[in-house]
């Protein structure tokens, strides 16, 4: 079952096209586009690709941006498009916000695929802490049940910067870098974002070990998660696909059930 996972956030569109959907599936094609470059998919990178038998994705984007995928997949084959909404419970995990349905479908799935990333390398289930770093940073929990117990939710580096430089006079944003005592503003700005960030990750990371009594598996992912990873304090996987990984999980349980 040719299998096309998508994943739409604030800022790109990343997509990739299995063989089959089958968790630890290696792609056989995959790409990015930013949002305002959609509608060039079905004459670009999709133009020579087989027909999906099955197409998941979650997305973040408004509405508008949804249809203008599904136009492009329409463009090209007769595959119904199904976008991922959080639920009470799906996959081994159970959703604990007040308002299941209300949760980022791309934290849903990102959680999923932490979770059975985990389960596959063995020994006994851990909590996690799973942190996507993109145009927002989302910082969630997850017991050794599979139970979502709650997550922060803060700017990435771009809004923080943005908001520094539109809330005040005369400072404008270079781009810096990471330092531990920073001498010059541009250096204070990245350092100042970055430590803010690994701050949260890190808090969370605590919360998590009183309230679990273990030591958590962690896991970090999105776009920006390599500039965040060196300056972390507490150990950290870097996982590139991780929500593709949610999706193929999901994939292979929905439609191969």
């Amino acid at each position: 079952m040719a299998f096309l996972a998508i994943d739409v956030g604030n800022t790109r569109l990343k997509w990739a096209f299995y063989p089959r959907a089958v968790p630890g599936a290696a792609p056989q094609a995959h790409g990015a586009e930013f949002l305002e470059n959609i509608d060039k998919l079905a004459d670009g990178a999709w133009a020579g690709m087989a027909a999906p038998q099955r197409m998941l994705g979650c997305i973040v984007a408004a509405d508008a941006v949804k249809r203008r995928v599904e136009e492009q997949m329409e463009e090209l084959w007769d595959v119904p498009a199904q976008w991922v909404v959080s639920s009470a419970a799906e996959a081994g995990l159970t959703n604990g916000y007040d308002h299941p349905a209300r949760l980022g479908a791309d934290r849903w799935v990102a959680m999923i695929g932490a979770r059975h990333r985990m389960l596959a390398a063995g020994g006994s289930p851990r909590p996690l802490v799973v942190v996507m770093v993109g145009t927002a940073v989302t910082v969630e929990a997850v017991d050794p049940s599979g139970r979502f117990l709650g997550g922060f939710i803060l700017p990435g580096h771009g809004i923080m910067l943005r908001a520094l430089e539109s809330g005040t006079a005369g400072l404008h944003v270079p781009t810096g870098d990471v330092r531990e005592f920073p001498t010059n503003t541009s250096d204070a700005l990245t350092s100042g974002g970055t430590f803010a960030i690994a701050g949260a990750i890190e808090r969370m990371v605590q919360h998590v070990r009183k309230h679990c009594g273990a030591e958590p598996a962690c896991y970090m992912t999105g776009g920006a998660g390599w500039k965040m990873a060196p300056s972390m304090s507490v150990p950290f996987e870097l996982v590139d696909s991780l929500i593709f990984d949610g999706l193929l999980e999901l994939a292979q349980r929905r439609f191969t059930a």
